[in-house]
């Protein structure tokens, strides 16, 4: 099974047989239970995960205890992976949202893969390099988006991995609270009931027993992009 999880793993995509050969004898499974840390910003990387079930939360705070939600990762995702390439201390905090099983590939596994494959070692920096240009584009629009500019786009986001799309719009299969994306945004959950409230007024999307529905994608499209050329315009 470990070696199923490391092959299909977009991280190692592009790995030899002898590399994953030896990453399989170097992984084990760990398990850790709802709402519990992983690992914390300021650790010293200990290996890189991939979450096997269950759900991770990568997440942010400041001195005043506000939370950013960077990342909500399903099976399939890796993470960690940074710490361990360059041997830094974590930069974010990694929580379950539910009961969860992991690879762990402790760091020495992946430093003895990278010095045996240049080749895996070319694919990672590639990976990384997308990684980044994903990550300026989400300061962009925290730089030039408005609080109803930005919930609609991350709306747009999540439809893409959390709802079925159907015709023109798209029907959440998972609820997510309003805490939730309020620390998905960086804002108090207070601002972020305004906003849902204004779209959802607005016709733009719809809540029924928690679950949210886009009836129109590209309206919601439209609104983001109306959002950014406000702000744009200031």
């Amino acid at each position: 099974m470990l070696r199923n999880v490391i092959r299909e793993c977009y991280l190692f995509s592009n790995i030899d047989e002898g590399s994953l050969d030896l990453l399989t004898r170097l992984s084990t499974i760990a398990r850790y239970e709802a709402e519990s840390a992983i690992f914390a910003a300021g650790d010293e990387p200990d290996g890189l995960r991939v979450i096997i079930t269950g759900s991770i939360r990568i997440w942010i705070s400041d001195a005043e205890g506000r939370e950013l939600t960077l990342a909500l990762l399903e099976p399939g995702d890796p993470f960690g992976e940074i710490s361990v390439l360059d041997k830094l201390p974590r930069t974010a905090n990694a929580s379950t949202l539910a009961n969860s099983e992991c690879l762990f590939l402790p760091k020495d596994a992946m430093e003895i893969a990278l010095d045996k494959s240049p080749q895996f070692a070319h694919h990672l920096i590639q990976l990384l390099c997308e990684i980044l240009r994903r990550n300026t584009e989400a300061m962009g629009a925290f730089a030039f988006l408005g609080l109803d500019g930005r919930l609609a786009q991350k709306l747009l986001d999540l439809a893409l991995s959390y709802a079925d799309l159907k015709d023109d719009g798209a029907k959440f299969k998972r609820k997510f609270s309003q805490n939730e994306l309020a620390h998905m945004l960086g804002v108090t959950r207070e601002a972020l009931n305004k906003r849902l409230n204004a779209l959802a007024h607005d016709g733009l999307i719809t809540l029924t027993n928690g679950l949210i529905s886009i009836p129109n994608l590209e309206a919601l499209a439209t609104r983001a992009r109306a959002a950014e050329r406000l702000n744009r315009g200031r």
